[in-house]
């Protein structure tokens, strides 16, 4: 059962020595190394760990911090593993989905991050239902107003956090855009990315049509990563 490690701190100044030293003892094979702050929602390195987990691998950090910005970033980035039949395991902590003990003690914090929801959602209702009769409308004062900067932070965000998910199945569809296009047509490629998502056996690659594949060949092209004569529309 081979061990990632992903390693991650705050800030360039800061380093990753004592995690990756901890990472390496627990027999880590491969490590990934970020810096960068957890509240980012794009991270280059964790989206390569993700990338490299195969069925039956299991993704190792020093501490859950480490890891997920949030209990729900937490359980989606579980529930990704365990789709593609991967495990995960937090030294520090009790999260360990290859044991009975550790499943169990996700299970608890996935019905505390429902109770947390939950609890959320009624103090919105209730806070909305307060300012409704004070003669207030909810939502972002700015995005009404159509500031462009907190219209461009969004659409910024967003795309981000589209790029974060492309980038997670790169490796399956890149190769094969950058070899069939532009010789081929977009319907000849995307057969041939479904195809090959079938021959796969528990990897969560996405089913393709020709518009969700050309969006990915956009958003790459505009990363640098794809020649802009794979986005060609004429075929």
């Amino acid at each position: 059962m081979p061990l990632i490690g992903y390693a991650r701190v705050s800030t360039e100044d800061q380093v990753t020595d004592a995690q990756t030293d901890v990472l390496k003892a627990a027999g880590c094979v491969e490590i990934f190394r970020e810096h960068m702050s957890g509240a980012k929602a794009s991270r280059p390195e964790l989206a390569k760990a993700l990338s490299r987990v195969r069925r039956g691998d299991v993704l190792v950090v020093a501490r859950l911090d480490r890891l997920a910005r949030s209990l729900s970033h937490l359980l989606a980035l579980i529930a990704e593993l365990d789709a593609k039949g991967a495990h995960f395991k937090s030294l520090a902590d009790p999260i360990d989905t290859t044991t009975p003990q550790g499943r169990f003690a996700l299970q608890v914090l996935g019905a505390v991050a429902e109770l947390e929801r939950a609890l959320i959602r009624e103090r919105t209702k209730d806070g909305l239902r307060a300012a409704k009769k004070r003669g207030r409308i909810g939502g972002n004062p700015k995005l009404r107003a159509g500031d462009r900067d907190a219209i461009q932070r969004i659409v910024d965000a967003k795309a981000a956090n589209y790029f974060e998910r492309v980038n997670r199945t790169a490796e399956h569809w890149l190769p094969v855009v950058r070899q069939m296009r532009p010789d081929h047509r977009w319907q000849d490629v995307v057969r041939v990315l479904n195809a090959k998502r079938d021959g796969v056996s528990g990897a969560p690659l996405p089913q393709w049509t020709v518009e969700r594949l050309k969006r990915a060949v956009k958003c790459f092209v505009a990363e640098g990563l794809i020649e802009p004569c794979a986005a060609r529309q004429s075929r």
